[in-house]
């Protein structure tokens, strides 16, 4: 069975930072643009960022310079790398992946709390 399991949320201090990791029980997933989403009660998941199979990456305006994302695709494993981070940054995290030729996969989600 597919899986994605993600990892790394918490608490962290304004100004402060945090790693997710997701790891995916996928074969080629190279071939997947992996991507982090992130929602908060009552909104729609928005977006944070992706990186697609040949190297490109896409981020959110509000977290361009502050957040980066990086795939390993040796270890299927996709991270985010999250700094500065600020209270609107707290959200429910979830890992994706995409492609053309397989049915969408979403993780469990990971909660980040920014808070003093």
């Amino acid at each position: 069975q597919v899986q994605l399991v993600e990892s790394g949320g918490g608490l962290v201090q304004p100004g402060g930072s945090l790693t997710l990791s997701c790891v995916a029980s996928v074969s080629n997933f190279w071939i997947y643009t992996v991507s982090w989403y992130r929602q908060t009660p009552g909104n729609q998941r928005e977006l944070v960022a992706s990186a697609r199979p040949y190297g490109t990456r896409d981020y959110a305006d509000s977290v361009k310079g502050r957040f980066t994302i990086s795939r390993d695709n040796r270890e299927n494993m996709v991270n985010l790398q999250m700094n500065s981070l600020q209270p609107e940054d707290t959200a429910m995290y979830y890992c994706n992946l995409k492609s053309s030729s397989s049915p969408e996969i979403w993780g469990q989600g990971t909660q980040v709390t920014v808070s003093s």
